[in-house]
């Protein structure tokens, strides 16, 4: 018999939870930036060994919500928290204890399953401030496991992983072992050009930017690709797209490689950037652009 369970990875904006999937993986599984809210669906990737199967749950960062996009995001974080085996609490050790952490342990429950919490970017932070911070969170989770990491550098993560195997009960794989991800390709195209548009982007915008697929024509080669990255301003569609369009003719030309690496085959990739006004709170736009209330 094998190792085998959900874990899900939880946490505020920003804290590190998708660079600790794809550490552990060895694999991009989540797109990363150094904007907050950068994931914005429930993502699995699944780590397959000789003696465990792990379904990592990769989930939007937590917050205080002012649009129903961030309304659903939250509500996709506290529902896995319900559904797992094992839940990680992933906090920045490097800042101080705020309204948000306060958030965070007042709206999350997870005394149901085993609680690990992450303190993560531990070389940015004095172990004073670390054992501070330890104490806030223990005093709400006083059963939880503490683990301390820095995700970039990889530092820790085998200790963290022989603990959720530890704490794991023994079962048959839910997913074939060649599998990685549950999301499809088209998910992670649209993903992987999202991810080009934050990096290029100044604050305010970001939190605008949605990607929607037009069409892929599979069978040729190179395989056209035609996305339409949506804004909620005319102001914001002139950001993207830059002076003379320079910015959104770099935005395809990085999101192009990433996708033929992905695909492994060459890419006609066509960008478009559209407006559509306060999406982010349209219950329509909301579904067409991939973010639909999960059940």
């Amino acid at each position: 018999m094998m190792k085998v369970g959900f874990v899900s990875i939880l946490g505020r904006p920003n804290v590190g939870k998708s660079t600790i999937l794809n550490g552990i993986l060895n694999q991009k599984i989540s797109i990363v930036t150094d904007k907050s809210q950068t994931t914005r669906n429930n993502i699995r990737g699944i780590l397959n060994r000789d003696d465990a199967q792990i379904i990592f749950v990769d989930t939007p960062g937590i917050h205080k919500p002012h649009e129903v996009l961030g309304k659903r995001m939250n509500n996709m974080a506290y529902s896995t928290a319900h559904d797992v085996d094992i839940n990680l609490l992933i906090v920045d050790a490097s800042v101080s204890f705020g309204p948000g952490d306060q958030y965070l342990i007042e709206h999350l429950d997870i005394h149901n399953s085993p609680l690990i919490i992450v303190f993560n970017k531990i070389d940015k932070a004095r172990l004073p401030h670390v054992n501070s911070l330890k104490e806030k969170y223990l005093a709400h989770f006083p059963n939880a496991i503490i683990v301390e990491t820095v995700a970039t550098e990889k530092f820790n993560l085998d200790d963290l992983l022989n603990k959720i195997i530890s704490l794991l009960p023994e079962g048959e794989p839910f997913y074939p072992t060649d599998v990685k991800t549950d999301k499809d390709e088209i998910f992670q195209i649209k993903e992987i050009i999202r991810e080009k548009v934050l990096r290029m982007l100044k604050e305010e915008v970001p939190h605008s930017i949605a990607v929607y697929m037009e069409s892929i024509e599979w069978d040729k080669n190179p395989m056209p690709i035609k996305a339409n990255i949506i804004v909620e301003k005319e102001s914001q569609k002139g950001i993207v797209i830059g002076a003379d369009g320079k910015r959104i003719k770099v935005i395809g030309t990085r999101a192009r490689q990433d996708i033929e690496s992905l695909l492994k085959k060459h890419v006609y990739l066509e960008l478009l950037v559209k407006v559509e006004k306060d999406w982010r709170n349209e219950e329509k736009a909301l579904e067409m652009f991939g973010y639909k209330l999960e059940k």
